[in-house]
């Protein structure tokens, strides 16, 4: 058909595509290190680095919330291992009380299940 596009035609623009960006990319960290005894490529692994910490402490908050702060049905295991990529005895231990305690301070409320934290604070507390 006339005027149609098949993907092998976009194959070579998407190459050069992906080069240009490589450049650029390439570009922006020789330039945010200019003046820094630092390496480029060590930067970029560090900030990436930062980046999955903050994403894996998001998703322990995550699952914190829809395990401990959702009245008394809590969500499944299983739909919570499937939508992080997690296992679903992975799910159990993948958030503790410091994930808890930062839900209950962000929204500021109470776990409505009894939880290791507050069994804990009990033992201590006692």
């Amino acid at each position: 058909m006339p005027g149609s596009v098949t993907p092998a035609d976009l194959y070579f623009d998407a190459c050069q595509q992906t080069e240009h960006l490589r450049t650029e990319e390439a570009e922006r960290l020789e330039a945010a290190s200019e003046g820094l005894d630092a390496d480029p490529l060590l930067l970029a692994l560090e900030d990436a680095r930062a980046r999955k910490a903050a994403a894996d402490a998001e998703i322990r908050r995550l699952l914190a919330y829809g395990r401990e702060f959702l009245g008394t049905r809590p969500y499944r295991l299983e739909s919570l291992a499937q939508a992080s990529g997690m296992t679903v005895s992975g799910i159990r231990t993948a958030y503790g009380t410091d994930a808890i305690d930062e839900v209950q301070h962000a929204i500021r409320r109470e776990p409505n299940r009894h939880t290791a934290k507050s069994a804990t604070k009990e033992a201590h507390d006692g």
